[in-house]
């Protein structure tokens, strides 16, 4: 059976995923940058995968590049000039994550009847707009949830570095509590904002809320929104198969 290699390579942590001849998961793994090339190795020894993509933000990722070279038959290095299923109407695409573009296409591609827009929280929240006409339109980009609690921290004298996990109470009742609960809260109210804006302006409209902070999210959204924690990976193999449809 035909296997295929999926790398989503964030700022701060690296995914991993083998995808069977169906497009489902067979495996999915997560590393530290550090451990990442070793992962990848055993990913590559364990399933001979035939073709793979890598999708990064970083530049570390090329050391890992001969390796993959080395292992399949094809690679993809996915950059703004990568052929995609959809058109990019993003005015500076050079400026566009590669992420940003592969999530659009998987939500396309799983809801083509819809207009959508794909909620990612990340390092940051990228709102992810694509039209039913296949076409990526953009949409925002504002701080994460560990962005927001270390910002507080490191812009202030006084306000201390909290973590997203703890006690979370709407009425915070000391600073800790207090900063938690303006973060997660805050980010709440600002993407039931957002969702409820598109929805009033596009008819068909659908949202998707994805991303590694989206466990945090989980019941405290009053918009209606599609959870898929697996859309960048699902994305990244359609990508892959488009750019190497004869390879098996």
């Amino acid at each position: 059976m035909s296997l295929n290699l999926c790398i989503d390579w964030g700022n701060s942590r690296v995914k991993a995923a083998i995808f069977d001849a169906n497009d489902q998961i067979q495996d999915l793994r997560r590393f530290a940058e550090d451990d990442a090339r070793d992962g990848i190795a055993a990913l590559l020894s364990e399933y001979s995968p035939v073709k793979g993509i890598l999708c990064s933000v970083t530049d570390k990722s090329v050391e890992v590049e001969p390796l993959l070279k080395e292992k399949m038959r094809a690679l993809v290095v996915m950059n703004n000039n990568t052929p995609v299923p959809i058109m990019n109407a993003y005015t500076s695409p050079g400026s566009l994550g590669a992420d940003r573009i592969a999530m659009a296409v998987a939500a396309h591609m799983a809801f083509p009847t819809n207009n959508n827009l794909v909620v990612c929280l990340g390092t940051c929240i990228t709102y992810n707009f694509i039209q039913k006409t296949r076409t990526f339109r953009g949409g925002a980009i504002s701080p994460g949830l560990h962005m927001r609690l270390a910002a507080m921290h490191h812009l202030t004298d006084k306000l201390p570095l909290v973590k997203p996990e703890g006690e979370l109470l709407l009425l915070g009742y000391d600073t800790e509590t207090c900063m938690r609960s303006g973060a997660v809260f805050g980010m709440a109210a600002e993407i039931d904002g957002i969702v409820s804006e598109f929805a009033a302006q596009y008819a068909d409209f659908n949202a998707v809320l994805t991303g590694g902070d989206a466990p945090f999210f989980e019941g405290k959204l009053k918009s209606k929104i599609f959870a898929d924690p697996n859309l960048l990976m699902k994305g990244l193999n359609i990508i892959l198969k488009h750019n190497a449809p004869h390879i098996r």
